[in-house]
């Protein structure tokens, strides 16, 4: 093992075995570098936080009971203080990890000193690609994606364009997995607080690109469930929308 350190935030509002699978999959692969996971309890009402604290795990674990929902970015924002890892990750419960990914970026973050952030290559339980590369959203891209119209449109936001087998520079790190260098999210403050849920993984990778590249890893593949509760429930979909003109707001509206 080297003496790299990593840590991996995992925000549970709700469902709290889901979580608990997520974290047993990063400790049980990672091999190549220590980890310390932080599990942090968004004030689950259906007792999430009784269970993730009666947890036993086969590895570091903290678990962090918040008295409130904060909503994504803020609860990933709780464990800043407490990093003093080398690489910290992102991670949705809906993640399953098959190999040493978290060694695998660790390992091509240290070869690539120029880039801060990076997301590897996503995958459907059933192996289906999600095309998660991703240009700076704008207003058809939602549109696209919401509706499923306007497929030349996704195909150029997705960056179909590109030879998406080699790693690329990307302008979107999806939130549900990635990788930053600790110092620079402590140094860019984590997450825009201003964003309840929704965007702001777009918002931190724009803060990230004035710190040095962000990137596609296409080597490195994780298992995303991917809920998409925002194409399920209308509410959310509304607090996307939402999120998607503040968002705008701060980095300049784009309509395609």
């Amino acid at each position: 093992m080297s003496h790299t350190k990593a840590s991996a935030g995992i925000v549970v509002y709700n469902g709290a075995d889901e979580a608990i699978e997520a974290a047993k999959s990063l400790l049980q692969h990672t091999k190549g570098v220590s980890l310390k996971v932080y599990l942090i309890d968004n004030n689950s009402p259906d007792g999430s936080a009784e269970k993730l604290k009666a947890q036993r795990f086969e590895g570091e674990v903290e678990v962090i009971c918040l008295d409130k929902n904060v909503g994504f970015g803020s609860g990933h924002n709780t464990v800043l203080p407490l990093l003093d890892s080398d690489y910290h990750f992102i991670v949705n419960p809906d993640i399953t990890l098959n190999e040493d990914t978290v060694s695998q970026l660790c390992t091509w973050l240290d070869a690539n000193e120029g880039v801060v952030m990076a997301t590897p290559r996503l995958a459907f339980p059933d192996g289906k690609e999600q095309y998660t590369a991703k240009r700076v959203p704008t207003f058809m891209a939602l549109l696209a994606r919401q509706l499923h119209i306007f497929k030349g449109v996704e195909k150029r936001y997705l960056m179909l364009d590109k030879d998406l087998t080699k790693p690329q520079e990307i302008q979107f790190c999806t939130g549900c997995f990635n990788v930053m260098r600790t110092d620079i999210f402590k140094e860019i403050g984590g997450f825009d607080e201003s964003y309840f849920m929704y965007v702001e993984d777009a918002d931190i990778t724009r803060r990230a690109m004035q710190k040095g590249k962000v990137m596609y890893v296409p080597d490195v593949c994780v298992t995303h469930a991917w809920h998409r509760d925002a194409n399920k429930k209308w509410k959310n979909f509304w607090m996307q929308i939402k999120s998607m003109f503040h968002y705008w707001k701060i980095w300049g509206f784009k309509f395609i």
